[in-house]
């Protein structure tokens, strides 16, 4: 038997080899449920004696080096495309393998074990067998008996515990469960009290604990199913017909997408989600394609809690290094999370036995018509003369969302025609929330860490700290970061009326320490120009990074989660491209140590000026949780601009002819 699986291999390794030098793949292509299922068989035939014991923690494209990319894209017709490979990561006899596997070759070119600390991405299969575990372990049983509650309106959860000194480590989870009892909102009605340690190398409850708290909070009011409301309802909203009598003005082709004077590719990966590549604009002057981005991505996003009681002090989570901004994604609903004039894409990882699985609809693609206004001028000073010139902003939206836990995670790239690409998050879902025996905030003479939302109800402090990957390459991929500092200046001559102004004052990085930068301390602007590169006039070629929501870690840098999280110390960090280091948090996040980070990198002050350089930006917010959040929180939103700043010679979008309007016939009417 074990014979003819391998034949019936060989037939289809060739039949898919073949099949592959017929299509051509664009080299950052994510991989396909071909390549997956190939990638399978090929690790699985070299470990064929433990099959059983092999699970796929993460599968995604190794891609060509940036040069060999750079060189495909400049001539992608005569040039060879690039091999296709994809980078492994298994769990095997309680280790983690490493493994680099040539799809054209059909073999596995490096297979090595991990020894440093950390453990791989956790697959959702293995999270759904821990969480089952505690309905059959008696100690479990007896605790939901005693507090009277009913089994079957018991749902349980997987928490990452992280780090906090601990010479050795297991490969732990902890699971926490809540009552649906009356309420869909599992995640406003906590167990308190019940915490189950599970060892996912065991798969077994290995510590188990109750400290028998009986509060709960009500499920009275938590439900945000529209089909269970009740009366009185919120104001009727009514909706808005989007006709494009052209169709719609963006093309696909495969992964790339071509809109108005914008190129770029979009792939997807289980651990960043959207990814974001060779981002270029046309500029109409010059008649060609300029490069803005070669890769752009969230790289991590960190979410450590602000209580530090037993409970809950372990509560300091990386989403992307422990759980996947790419797993967690989420079918998106046409007409709701995307307009009608929406294009889906779908994606697909490998589950942890290897074989694909289909995310429908994880992205949608649209132009976006929101009455925003490009730009505009009035001009009534000619004498005799009104002028009056508008032009409608139109932008192409990227989305996807993902649902880690109990959060949701709106993720936007738009691209306008003026040349900026603005990045955008929306923070919406359900508080993690935990049962106190307070009704009112009169009663509370100690620290709950956080705020009371409703009767036994404290939604606890936190943050979000998101961390992007920017991999400029502005009109090329030799650049420099430039800090323009606006500083006073004294007239101290009497040669005016004026006692001050401001000026630039502006600062080249020149090693990685120069470009570290706290935000918010003094005014500045940021950009990565291109320094070998000069506007007619003499300006240097640049796009400007414009800040969102200013937010930094409030946390001491001695404590264990901001040692593993050291990347968010500072907003602005500039290091040289290097393909290895694309993880803010490190490639091994569970129960990491923080000695694998961008705050490690950069220790090494490498050279930065007119480099190849990648940019890392951390936004975000402290979350004080208010009760407007309470059920389920309106989506709070952040977002930061890339900015053409004297790419262009003049304004890019002057010439921008307005889109043609379906005007509809007047039906208001009075009574």
């Amino acid at each position: 038997m074990a014979s003819t699986s391998n034949i019936l291999f060989f037939f289809f390794s060739i039949f898919f080899i073949s099949s592959i030098s017929c299509h051509k793949h664009h080299p950052l292509d994510p991989l396909t449920p071909f390549e997956f299922t190939l990638i399978r068989n090929i690790v699985r035939n070299s470990y064929a004696d433990s099959n059983q014991n092999l699970a796929f923690q993460y599968v995604g494209l190794d891609e060509p080096d940036k040069p060999t990319i750079l060189s495909w894209q400049s001539n992608p017709t005569t040039t060879k495309t690039p091999p296709r490979r994809a980078f492994v990561i298994t769990r095997l006899h309680k280790q983690t393998h490493e493994i680099v596997v040539d799809l054209s070759t059909r073999s596995i070119v490096s297979d090595q074990i991990y020894y440093g600390h950390g453990y791989p991405l956790m697959t959702l299969e293995e999270q759904t067998a821990a969480i089952e575990l505690p309905f059959t372990y008696p100690p479990f049983i007896e605790s939901l008996n005693m507090r009277g509650l009913n089994i079957s309106d018991v749902v349980c959860s997987s928490f990452s515990v992280g780090w906090f000194g601990e010479e050795k480590s297991s490969r732990i989870i902890k699971i926490l469960c809540f009552y649906i009892e009356g309420t869909s909102n599992l995640y406003v009605r906590p167990l308190e009290g019940i915490t189950v340690v599970v060892n996912l190398n065991e798969m077994k409850i290995t510590e188990f604990q109750d400290k028998i708290t009986h509060t709960m909070p009500r499920a009275e009011g938590t439900e945000y199913q529209a089909s269970k409301q009740k009366p009185p309802f919120g104001p009727r909203l009514n909706g808005a017909a989007i006709v494009q009598p052209d169709g719609p003005g963006f093309k696909i082709d495969g992964h790339t997408i071509r809109w108005a004077n914008w190129e770029f590719h979009l792939g997807y990966d289980v651990r960043a989600g959207p990814i974001i590549s060779l981002a270029s604009i046309y500029d109409l002057e010059k008649h060609k394609f300029r490069r803005v981005l070669y890769r752009g991505y969230i790289s991590e996003l960190f979410v450590p809690y602000m209580d530090p009681t037993e409970e809950w002090y372990y509560k300091t989570f990386f989403d992307l290094g422990e759980f996947g901004f790419g797993l967690c994604a989420v079918s998106l609903e046409p007409l709701a999370d995307c307009p009608a004039n929406a294009v889906f894409m779908d994606a697909y990882y490998a589950g942890q036995d290897g074989k694909p699985i289909k995310i429908s609809n994880t992205f949608c693609i649209f132009e976006k018509h929101a009455g925003n206004v490009m730009w505009r001028h009035t001009e009534t000073e000619i004498p005799g003369e009104v002028i009056r010139e508008v032009r409608p902003e139109v932008s192409l939206v990227v989305r996807m969302v993902s649902t880690v836990g109990n959060y949701d995670y709106i993720i936007d790239w738009e691209f306008k025609p003026s040349g900026s690409i603005k990045v955008g998050v929306g923070l919406t879902g359900v508080l993690e929330v935990k049962g106190v025996p307070y009704t009112n905030t009169d009663q509370i003479k100690e620290d709950v860490y956080g705020t009371l939302l409703a009767e036994n109800t404290v939604g606890v402090y936190h943050d979000h700290l998101l961390n992007y990957h920017l991999d400029l390459d502005v009109d090329g991929d030799a650049n420099s970061f430039v800090k323009r500092n606006l500083e006073m200046k004294r007239v101290t001559d009497n040669s005016s009326p004026r006692k001050s102004y401001w000026t630039v004052v502006s600062e080249r990085a020149k090693i990685e320490s120069d470009a570290r930068i706290q935000l918010g301390l003094k005014p500045a602007e940021l950009l990565v120009v291109n320094p070998n590169k000069k506007t007619m006039v003499g300006n240097h070629i640049g796009y400007r990074l414009i800040p969102g929501l200013v937010v930094g870690p409030l946390l001491s840098d001695d404590d264990y989660p901001q040692i593993r999280g050291a990347f968010t110390k500072y907003n602005i960090w500039v290091t040289p491209y290097n393909k290895s280091e694309k993880w803010a948090g490190g490639l091994y996040v569970d129960q990491s140590r923080g000695d694998d980070t961008l705050a490690v990198w950069s220790l090494r002050n490498r050279e930065i000026d007119n480099k190849d350089i990648v940019l890392w930006y951390t936004m975000g917010l402290h979350h004080v949780p208010c009760q407007e959040d309470f059920p389920v929180m309106p989506t709070l939103s952040g977002s930061f601009e890339l900015r053409p700043t004297n790419f262009f010679e003049r304004n890019p979008v002057l010439k921008t002819k307005p889109p043609k309007h379906v005007h509809w016939p007047n039906c208001t009417t009075k009574t």
